[in-house]
């Protein structure tokens, strides 16, 4: 069996060393001291280990089974459903007058992490859920949200976004399923959605889906979808169950990973939905929950792989395989232990350095959220241009993670039983749904670079340049400010390079569109690994913390610097090639 160790202390330090969070000033964080988040941490951890992660390869082996039009799910997922919501981890940072803790998303974000990091799909029944809860807090009526909101809090419902039909994904302005109009304002919905994440199970009473559909009169395109709450059983006035709506499940996919997670295809056939939001407004509603499980798509990318870390670093440790060019390192035995080798260590460093760094920025972009919650536009514009970064940079790698990860066993990692092969397969489909990490370059690039005249880009750059002057004499300058200060001029000339070029040929953007979001991840976790950085060296300063844990984190850091930073000249390189080289081959020559 793998194992899975919380990292408590590494998220305690991005919490209270990086990002100060009892000192931010807003509303509720000033309760977060390090001993009230460190128990809150402790707990989650401690059900992450020792409930989720157990259950892991149980989810991978079982999957789940279509029977008489119900889907169950693997053995001990009940149970852990139950534990879950009965320590409230559903609820922490939803709003308490439907049920919630009230916590400040950033909590939401860190527990999240580890929930994922033990059981990737096991975690999607309560994640996708918190989506739907925050689509209808946010457009729902006063009705809408009293009549759903506490059991989806609560997770006695939960739910789903149905977007995607057999025959348009991406380019949903084509969607066929239909809205008709009945005398008591709801709507019958018909077509047919795939792809549904958690669609149906036997984890909770009710599962409440949001599906686009179009309404009469709404024209053409995306402009004319609109989003509606159908619920699978439907919901009586006093809030009790009525009879089952026209909603059934079709099939179960068959998936290359995260097979403990119900991914249905949703046969709606006159069901039952109410709107919510405006009619015709449907994008609008939707992204609301798209950006916020693009955001968890991004998590769930680096999360996967961090089990895979630990474990790599376990099999490297242990495991004897030839001698250290150097000399013995375990001359009492056959052979010396894995991590003696400077490849081992190279990847081992990669995926570490990798790891911290995505786990910083997720953390970063969760309190950016929180400030934009508390009405700083500019930090919710500032997260609306990190968003795609966050979901294709964080799964690209974390996916690549995982490969490395496994990959330290050799052959071993290539057999089933010893759990390599299931992070690799749960974490490939990070770079797929929720918009394709293709999808994402395209958005960082062709809308959000010139969102609001380009002023976000422009705050992200002013970041990076203010820390750059503040510490451009400190002792970390050489290792830290300067590699900063050469990768950000990267991504600036990129970005100069799309606005000379961009409007005469959109397709030299285009193309390099994602070099660009990978160019923007890497000086984004650059600039992370130099915050922390500041904050281990004045905590070593102080004598405060654990010297060793800060040593190793400044080490960890260098790395990153030397060693992964550096790509973003390969990639302002083939950014400045232009379209030529990609579009120069007809059709017809692939």
């Amino acid at each position: 069996m793998t194992i899975y160790l919380p990292p408590v202390r590494d998220m305690q330090f991005a919490l209270h060393d990086v990002l100060k969070l009892s000192q931010s000033g807003l509303p509720g964080h000033e309760d977060l001291d390090p001993d009230f988040t460190e128990a809150i941490l402790d707990a989650a951890g401690k059900l992450a280990a020792e409930v989720l992660a157990p259950l892991n390869a149980v989810g991978d082996k079982q999957g789940c089974r279509l029977e008489n039009g119900v889907v169950r799910t693997p053995d001990g997922f009940d149970k852990a459903f139950q534990a879950m919501k009965d320590g409230g981890w559903t609820a922490l940072d939803c709003d308490p007058e439907y049920g919630g803790q009230g916590m400040p998303y950033v909590m939401g974000v860190a527990t999240g992490e580890m929930f994922v990091s033990a059981n990737m799909a096991f975690n999607m029944y309560q994640g996708l859920t918190h989506g739907a809860y925050s689509a209808i807090h946010a457009h729902g009526t006063d009705e809408q949200k009293q009549t759903y909101l506490p059991k989806m809090v609560s997770c006695d419902w939960t739910g789903t976004m149905n977007l995607t039909e057999p025959h348009c994904g991406t380019d949903l302005g084509m969607l066929r399923t239909k809205a008709e109009p009945r005398d008591d304002g709801s709507y019958l919905i018909t077509g047919q959605k795939i792809f549904i994440s958690a669609g149906d199970h036997d984890l909770a009473e009710n599962v409440i889906h949001l599906v686009l559909a179009k309404a009469p009169g709404g024209g053409e395109g995306t402009k004319g979808i609109s989003l509606f709450i159908v619920p699978k059983f439907l919901v009586n006035a006093d809030g009790s169950l009525g009879e089952r709506n026209g909603v059934s499940v079709g099939a179960l996919e068959e998936k290359m990973g995260i097979h403990g997670n119900s991914t249905c295809v949703m046969n709606y056939d006159g069901a039952r939905g109410w709107l919510l939001g405006d009619l015709h407004k449907g994008m609008r509603a939707m992204f609301t929950m798209m950006n916020e499980a693009r955001l968890g798509v991004g998590l769930q990318g680096y999360a996967c792989a961090v089990p895979a870390y630990q474990n790599a670093v376990a099999y490297a440790t242990d495991r004897l395989q030839g001698r250290a060019v150097t000399g013995a390192a375990n001359p009492q035995g056959p052979a010396d232990p894995l991590i003696v080798h400077p490849d081992i260590r190279r990847s081992l460093m990669d995926q570490k350095s990798f790891l911290e760094g995505a786990r910083m920025l997720a953390l970063w972009g969760a309190h950016l959220i929180d400030k934009g919650h508390n009405g700083d536009a500019d930090a919710e514009g500032l997260v609306s241009l990190l968003t795609p970064v966050i979901k294709g940079f964080l799964t690209d790698k974390g996916f690549e993670t995982a490969v490395l990860a496994q990959q330290v066993y050799g052959g071993h990692g290539y057999i089933e039983e010893w759990g390599m092969s299931q992070f690799v397969r749960d974490a490939r489909i990070t770079m797929i749904y929720e918009g394709a990490n293709g999808v994402q370059a395209l958005d960082l690039v062709g809308r959000k670079l010139a969102q609001d005249g380009g002023k976000h880009v422009m705050a992200f750059f002013e970041i990076v340049k203010s820390f750059c002057k503040q510490h451009g004499e400190s002792p970390l300058a050489a290792d830290f400010v300067a590699p900063l200060k050469a990768a950000s001029k990267d991504l600036q000339t990129a970005a100069m390079f799309f606005m000379e070029r961009g409007m005469k040929n959109p397709n030299d953007a285009l193309s390099g569109s994602y070099d660009f979001m990978h160019l923007f991840g890497h000086v984004a976790l650059g600039s992370m690994w130099a915050q922390m950085a500041v904050a281990a060296q004045e905590a070593l300063d102080a004598g405060k913390g654990d010297a060793a844990f800060l040593k190793t984190k400044l080490a960890t850091g260098r790395y990153y610097m030397k060693r992964q930073l550096p790509m973003t000249a390969t990639h302002l390189a083939r950014i400045q090639s232009g379209a030529a080289p990609v579009m120069e081959l007809e059709a017809e020559a692939f």
